[in-house]
């Protein structure tokens, strides 16, 4: 049995294997884009062509160009199912009363996606709490993260300058840590309003455009699921999902030895595939702010200019290292442990969103306390996922409402540290048996 927040005992639902109903179109492509991913969605979500939010079809043309958090959120998505995206980037109800002015009509389908939102589930619950705290939170750790993020771009740049001029290769690790630390915290911004900090994200030949719709409008809300795109992008290489059929031997054990090159080649890779893509579909995939991943050698040469070849050597180097240190840290981030659920696993049917959120995540409990490292980490994950436009530095104030919710709901939050994420995910790798979720335990 489960409950609501009013302690009323409801029946344990049917299990499942997944949250969509649909096996998404274009999954298994060999080269997987994030606008082939929105592609897919459009045949899969019954939109019909507008914007589909719950089981409502509404226009939000004339909307776009009006939206606080920028047009493109409203562009990109159209003729897809928004649900999870208004749900998680609106905390506040305007947003809500203005959808009337838009609707179209009721969709003719049913939602491909199970995840819920009922007033008196344990999301919606989540969120009128928080929407009450907001108003009397401390908002000073928000300057807090523009500033650390601003001081690791600095420091980024001036040991690269430094390295290229010393000719140390130490002190070149030392800024591309700092370019990963620097990406990492930009993270924050692209789940923002459009603001410039977002476009950091671009430092290392990776899009911030790109990231809004593999990690935000995919990961963030089907994480784990066979519509997260950070997890179908790594296959057959990296394979997270306990599927038999996906991987053998080699993908199941030898991750301990060719992970780290993973890792290392995630941002040229990131520029290949988008090369690749533009080429063979005849659609541009790059912009102007592409060019903010020059900006770090052009900065060294202008400071040694003696060697154009020493410089892009070097600037390569601190590329490859800031690529390590950020597969090493993201994909070890929260998301992939045998404790934690994956497509495949058995979870209840028509399962709440925040509960869903819970069962996909292990916060690290190791960062938790230091706005530095939870800005550099992702942490706080399972917060940041359920309510992604708020600033890292705000989120441990809802701490309290969030613990009282899953004590409520009878629903385990779960923490660990990053050496158990690092031996989990590996132990994941080589998981291939399902396993049921139960919310308010464990694993059975």
């Amino acid at each position: 049995m489960t409950q609501t927040s009013n302690g009323e005992a409801t029946a344990v639902p049917r299990l499942v294997t997944t949250i969509a109903n649909k096996y998404p179109t274009f999954r298994d492509v060999p080269l997987k884009t994030p606008y082939l991913w929105l592609e897919g969605r459009r045949r899969d979500d019954g939109a019909e062509g507008l914007w589909r939010i719950h089981d409502t079809l509404y226009d939000l043309t004339e909307f776009a160009d009006r939206h606080p958090g920028g047009a493109s959120w409203i562009k990109l998505t159209k003729g897809t199912d928004i649900t999870e995206a208004f749900e998680t980037h609106h905390i506040s109800t305007r947003a809500e009363s203005l959808l009337p002015k838009f609707k179209i009509r009721e969709a003719k389908e049913p939602r491909n996606v199970r995840l819920t939102f009922a007033d008196d589930g344990f999301y919606r619950t989540l969120k009128r709490r928080v929407r009450e705290k907001l108003p009397e939170i401390d908002r000073s750790s928000i300057a807090t993260s523009r500033l650390i993020i601003d001081s690791l771009l600095t420091a980024a740049i001036v040991l690269a300058l430094g390295a290229v001029k010393s000719g140390s290769y130490l002190v070149a690790a030392a800024s591309g840590l700092c370019v990963c630390w620097t990406m990492i915290a930009a993270h924050n911004f692209f789940h923002q309003k459009d603001n410039w900090r977002m476009r950091l994200f671009n430092l290392a030949f990776v899009s911030y455009r790109e990231w809004r719709i593999s990690h935000v409008l995919s990961h963030h809300h089907y994480p784990n699921s066979i519509m997260d795109l950070e997890i179908s992008y790594f296959e057959p290489i990296l394979c997270w999902l306990p599927n038999p059929q996906l991987k053998g031997n080699i993908q199941r054990f030898g991750a301990w030895i060719y992970g780290p090159f993973m890792y290392s080649s995630v941002f040229i890779g990131e520029f290949g595939k988008r090369t690749i893509s533009t080429i063979t579909s005849g659609k541009n995939e790059f912009f102007s702010d592409d060019l903010i991943t020059l900006i770090l050698p052009t900065l060294m040469y202008l400071v040694d200019s003696s060697c154009l070849f020493g410089v892009l050597k070097m600037w390569l180097f601190i590329v490859v290292v800031a690529s390590f240190c950020f597969g090493l840290i993201g994909l070890n981030a929260a998301h992939h442990h045998p404790e934690v659920f994956h497509s495949g696993d058995k979870i209840p049917d028509e399962i709440d969103f925040g509960v869903y959120q819970i069962a996909t995540v292990i916060d690290r409990a190791d960062v938790k306390g230091s706005q530095f490292a939870v800005l550099t980490s992702f942490g706080d994950h399972c917060l940041h996922h359920m309510f992604p436009t708020l600033d890292h530095g705000i989120l441990p104030q809802l701490y309290p409402v969030f613990h009282k919710t899953c004590e409520e709901f009878e629903t385990t939050y779960r923490e660990c540290s990053w050496l158990h994420h690092i031996i989990g995910q590996h132990r994941q790798l080589a998981r291939v048996e399902p396993q049921v979720y139960n919310p308010s335990k464990k694993w059975q």
